[in-house]
């Protein structure tokens, strides 16, 4: 085994006592280094042709083991501490599944919101919710259902509570055991925002009605908010919703439905008995409710669900995709009645079953104040219930269409945002470097990489700890075609910037008239035969 010495000469000494300290160095090296033994000492045999290379430069055979006359290597203690072995990162275990090549470190890279959250160590994590964000075509959704589909084998469940381009269907199609929910497109299911949900075992009955009353009046609020755009309820209008509300709990045993709080929005409008601001405040909401029972929306949210959450499934995907094509305020009113019917049934801590929460298009579930707060309370009692919450965003300016600039709505959306500790950051435009640093607080040069990022790889942030990983190094061919969503983009067979021969046929039929022929030198300076009237 070869021996091998690092001699470190401190800074400071003369020139003097530098050769000393090396003569001393050499002489101990000398000292401590072993005696010479023979071959058959050493119990080796003797090798059949003599020399430090044998027989392999004129017979091609095998070479003795010599030693290589390579100069030893000099360099400062700072110096060596750049060497690449020694800072390529530890990464974070081989807990959960794998999701890419971390590319700093030349291995395999897994995660699990969950074991990051439960590591003790400082690689470990306070929070399960996970963070999206990048341009289009940067590889954000096909990354996301790589980390779904491959932890359904650790045994968690996917949740898409509104899948708007039917993406999430076709993998749930895919999948073992996979639900889908389709919405509108003449499909008789319906979900009812206003559902009670399973009953939690950790908390008394005063806890849980308050809970559930809570999540039924911010699920009316902001769908009429929603309704009204920038308009914010009065506290008459708050008042005849709680009344309404309370009215449909008594009068159905506690099963209200949307239907059921119009109608007695239109009791209270005319009842003379009722207090005329309370009439007045009630006008408003009916009619924003009017469009669930009687508009364009009708069939849909209106009445007791048809449906139900199947918790055994490994994967449950509410397919919104053909309201979605209806118009913005159809959207983002659809989302929150399938959202809040999502977080109604899985609301049980009971269950023991950790689910991922996927929210597309994630911004339109802040785009009120309501919405926002009941948001913000999802994730906080996310680890309360074993739940983490993917929110995807194409760009943090997506918020900007929360309230109005310097609002109190747009202020919380983005201190939310910026709250959720695990980020997935892939390729981002350039308009978005100020606002990743100002927001997010990334370093400078972490955005200027983000912005030169290809496709599939993202810059991870889990606790306090970056990774620049490569997803789709690890993607197999049945996923790449499962999850890709260009396909209505195919490239044409032919390549246009190839040479091709004309047919004189074409070219007469593309300039049918014929100039005359004027060869002489006056031809060069008098009018063509074109310019002439």
């Amino acid at each position: 085994m070869t021996r091998r010495i690092a001699t470190f000469v401190p800074g400071d000494l003369s020139k003097r006592e530098r050769r000393a300290f090396k003569r001393e160095a050499a002489r101990a090296d000398r000292v401590a280094q072993p005696e010479a033994t023979k071959r058959s000492e050493r119990g080796l045999p003797e090798a059949a042709v003599r020399g430090p290379f044998g027989p392999g430069i004129i017979q091609r055979g095998y070479w003795n083991l010599a030693r290589p006359a390579i100069l030893a290597h000099q360099a400062t203690s700072r110096q060596i501490a750049g060497i690449y072995p020694f800072v390529a990162d530890a990464g974070l275990g081989h807990r959960g599944p794998i999701l890419g090549v971390d590319l700093n470190a030349d291995a395999l890279w897994h995660f699990s919101p969950w074991e990051a959250y439960a590591d003790a160590t400082e690689r470990g994590t306070f929070s399960t919710n996970l963070l999206v964000l990048g341009a289009y075509r940067a590889g954000k959704s096909g990354t996301v259902k790589a980390l779904v589909t491959r932890s359904i084998a650790f045994g968690h469940q996917a949740v898409v509570p509104s899948d708007p381009k039917g993406e999430w269907a076709r993998v749930a199609v895919a999948m073992p055991d996979g639900v889908v929910i389709r919405i509108g497109g003449g499909s008789a299911a319906r979900l009812n925002p206003l559902d009670r949900g399973p009953r939690r075992a950790d908390i008394d009955d005063e806890q849980h009605e308050k809970m559930v009353r809570q999540r039924r009046i911010t699920t009316l609020i902001s769908l009429v908010e929603m309704a009204l755009g920038s308009t914010r309820l009065t506290a008459v209008e708050h008042a005849a919703i709680h009344d309404a509300l309370e009215r449909c709990i008594r009068a159905t045993g506690d099963r209200p439905t949307l239907r059921g709080v119009y109608e007695h929005l239109g009791t209270i409008v005319e009842d003379a008995g009722t207090d005329f601001r309370l009439s007045d405040g009630a006008v408003q909401p009916r009619f924003v409710l009017r469009r669930f029972v009687d508009g364009d929306l009708s069939g849909l949210f209106e009445d007791e669900s048809t449906v139900a959450f199947d918790s055994d499934a490994s994967i449950v995907v509410v397919d919104t995709s053909e309201l979605f094509s209806r118009s913005e305020l159809v959207a983002q009113l659809t989302q929150v009645c399938t959202t809040a019917w999502i977080q109604a049934v899985i609301s049980d801590r009971s269950s023991k079953r950790s689910r991922y929460l996927i929210r597309e298009e994630g911004w339109r579930d802040m785009t009120s104040l309501a919405s926002l707060q009941m948001f913000q309370q999802w994730l906080k009692l996310s680890r309360h219930y074993g739940i983490s919450n993917i929110v995807i965003l194409h760009k943090l300016g997506d918020l900007d269409a929360v309230g109005e600039a310097n609002s109190k709505e747009r202020n919380l959306a983005y201190s939310i945002v910026g709250d959720i500790e695990n980020k997935f950051i892939f390729r981002v435009n350039h308009q978005e470097v100020a606002t990743l640093r100002e927001r997010l607080n990334i370093p400078a040069t972490h955005v200027e990489e983000a912005r030169r990022l290809r496709m599939g790889v993202f810059l991870a942030y889990v606790g306090q700890h970056s990774y620049v990983v490569d997803c789709f190094a690890t993607s197999t061919e049945w996923e790449y075609e499962l999850f890709k969503t260009d396909e209505a983009v195919q490239v044409p067979d032919r390549d246009d910037a190839a040479l091709r021969v004309f047919n004189t046929d074409d070219l007469d039929r593309f300039w049918p008239e014929s100039s005359p022929d004027d060869a002489s030198l006056d031809g060069w300076i008098n009018a063509t035969w074109k310019e002439v009237p």
